[in-house]
């Protein structure tokens, strides 16, 4: 498992009855979280002391309740600055187990010695292409949501990374990946975070299961000669690591690398053990 153990102002006190303690800077959020399914005593004082509370609904959804929790606040990591805010279906705008990825490709990136262009695909509020641009690359940043990628500009200003070659696009994803193949782009490196189950601005349909392969067929085509990585996230149940790799090592057998899954999590204070947040694919070049 790849581990995001290097915050400073993240963190997992406990979790337990279905639901996560989480330290966001200096505020405490409680969470659901379908993974935890485990029933161990609550002892952290935190659970008492929380400044915000998303309630899961039983017909599905929920609401959040709000102790003393401003309505928007920042978090670092490294030399990243994020602005978080609690919105919809239990959300803040980061997902922190990410960073165990940020770390990776950054590593990457620098080290590449040549001038690197990263596609960041359903780029949600930008930690991957903050990640990318601090650590050197030219990035393409796509989202179908006009309010991510307003966030993510957001997060952008507030890292120092305005001036960075960002190029910010509202647009759906497959659409502009086709476009770019007719234009004939290239990228050496492509992010993708897809989720489950959404709807792209003119309402259409994606389903993980069925579209995620043939968009990375796709992505394969916009490779540059000299591809460094490229890495998939998934959040869904029915997509173990091993299926990642195999359909990373089947799109891009014309290239030299290797595929690695695993899952990813993060690590809970209180327990010590590792609450598992997903699973990542990572192809790289040999």
């Amino acid at each position: 498992m790849w581990i995001a153990d290097n915050w400073k102002d993240y963190e997992i006190l406990d979790c337990s009855r279905g639901e996560k303690l989480e330290r966001w800077g200096t505020y405490i959020l409680v969470r659901p979280d379908p993974q935890v399914i485990w029933d161990t005593p609550r002892t952290f004082e935190e659970w008492k002391k929380k400044n915000g509370h998303y309630h899961r609904s039983k017909k599905g959804g929920g609401e959040w309740e709000f102790f003393n929790l401003p309505k928007q606040w920042q978090i670092h990591y490294r030399k990243l600055t994020f602005n978080l805010k609690p919105f919809s279906f239990k959300h803040t705008g980061l997902f922190p187990e990410q960073a165990a990825n940020w770390d990776w490709f950054s590593h990457k990136i620098q080290n590449a010695a040549r001038p690197v262009k990263v596609l960041n695909l359903f780029a949600y509020t930008g930690g991957a292409t903050l990640a990318a641009a601090a650590a050197g690359a030219q990035v393409t940043h796509v989202d179908a949501s006009k309010g991510m990628v307003g966030w993510a500009k957001e997060n952008a200003a507030s890292s120092g990374l305005s001036d960075r070659p960002i190029r910010w696009l509202v647009d759906d994803c497959v659409k502009f990946v086709e476009r770019e193949i007719r234009r004939g782009n290239r990228y050496d490196a492509v992010i993708m975070d897809p989720p489950s189950y959404g709807r792209g601005p003119k309402g259409e349909i994606w389903k993980i299961e069925d579209a995620i392969h043939p968009l990375i067929g796709l992505c394969a085509q916009l490779l540059s000669d000299r591809p460094l990585f490229f890495l998939i996230n998934s959040y869904t149940t029915g997509l173990a690591p091993a299926v990642l790799t195999y359909m990373l090592e089947t799109e891009l057998k014309g290239f030299k690398g290797h595929t690695e899954s695993q899952e990813i999590g993060l690590p809970v204070t209180g327990s010590g053990l590792v609450l598992p947040c997903g699973a990542s694919g990572r192809w790289e070049a040999d």
